[in-house]
């Protein structure tokens, strides 16, 4: 089962939702092209079984609302808020965005990439897109290994 065309998502998606919100370059694009290859295929907008997890970049609820209590509490995010608050539907909770609104969803991964102190590593090392997906956004309690499928989906992402 396939999902979207990665250049697609990547170049129609990713890379105008991150430029608009103001951080993008290439190694955040093929980064967040990656983790939705590696998170949903780009094709589930649900977590298989039932699990918590919503849209492309399969990001739970929790998830979503710690990043915005970060971003509300402190006054140095308030850009960066206001740009995310621009990518929403006002008639449909944030949290449901994660599902139909790609460009929200896009936006909310790469916060979560965004609060990680260290660089984003070089954007044409599938191996280390990949493992720094696994440090901060899967995490250690996540189910994603690095590993070459993950890999070739990171290379996927590089070459769309």
């Amino acid at each position: 089962m396939g999902g979207l065309d990665a250049a697609d998502l990547k170049w129609r998606v990713v890379a105008p939702t991150l430029d608009r919100l103001g951080l993008g370059g290439p190694a955040a694009v093929n980064l967040l092209t990656g983790t939705a290859l590696v998170e949903s295929r780009a094709a589930r907008l649900v977590q298989e079984g039932g699990g918590p997890a919503l849209g492309l970049w399969q990001m739970e609820p929790a998830t979503h609302d710690a990043l915005w209590r970060m971003l509300t509490d402190d006054a140095a995010h308030a850009e960066l808020e206001t740009r995310l608050r621009r990518m929403t539907c006002s008639d449909i909770p944030r949290m449901r965005q994660l599902i139909g609104n790609l460009r929200y969803a896009c936006a909310m991964a790469r916060v979560k990439y965004r609060f990680d102190p260290g660089p984003l590593p070089d954007a044409k090392s599938a191996e280390n897109l990949c493992a720094y997906w696994k440090r901060v956004y899967n995490t250690a309690l996540g189910a994603g290994v690095v590993d070459s499928v993950h890999v070739a989906a990171f290379a996927t992402a590089i070459a769309a």
